[in-house]
């Protein structure tokens, strides 16, 4: 379970950071909803795959999914990814806890954030989202972080 949690929210990071898939234009892309510029469920479910491939083989935070099931895994998986779609505008529901219930005890650090993000960021660079994406993320992010770090 706290594997889980700390996945869910990681993924939180993405919420607004990225865009997979590109409007024909300008105007028509500032109307388009943050879930519709990252090019819709399918384009997230591969950020999310990416995403949480790259925590779990981590040496500092694949502690946070060792003894995890594939059953489990999967379940992080899809908390992730309907987070992120919800966050984004998109028609996920999202069941999971809140940030702060879901990370207490786990014991996340500033470092451990950190290297989060850059892997985050990583896997958006290598799906090639634009910058102005990334920073909606981040703006997310601050906001997340404070529920999420428990020790700087």
């Amino acid at each position: 379970m706290r594997r889980l949690k700390f996945a869910c929210s990681l993924m939180a990071l993405v919420i607004s950071l990225g865009s997979l898939g590109s409007a024909s234009n300008a105007s028509a892309q500032s109307k388009d909803s943050l879930y519709k510029r990252l090019g819709g469920y399918d384009a997230l479910a591969k950020v999310t795959d990416k995403f949480i491939v790259r925590l779990a083989s981590d040496p500092k935070l694949g502690r946070f999914f060792v003894g995890a099931s594939d059953n489990s895994k999967g379940r992080i998986r899809q908390l992730v990814l309907d987070q992120l779609c919800a966050a984004t505008g998109g028609p996920c529901v999202y069941i999971g806890r809140d940030m702060k219930t879901a990370h207490k005890g786990l014991g996340i650090t500033e470092d451990d954030w950190t290297i989060s993000v850059n892997h985050l960021v990583a896997v958006l660079t290598e799906f090639k989202v634009p910058k102005k994406e990334q920073g909606e993320l981040a703006a997310a992010l601050t906001d997340l972080k404070k529920d999420i770090v428990e020790k700087p």
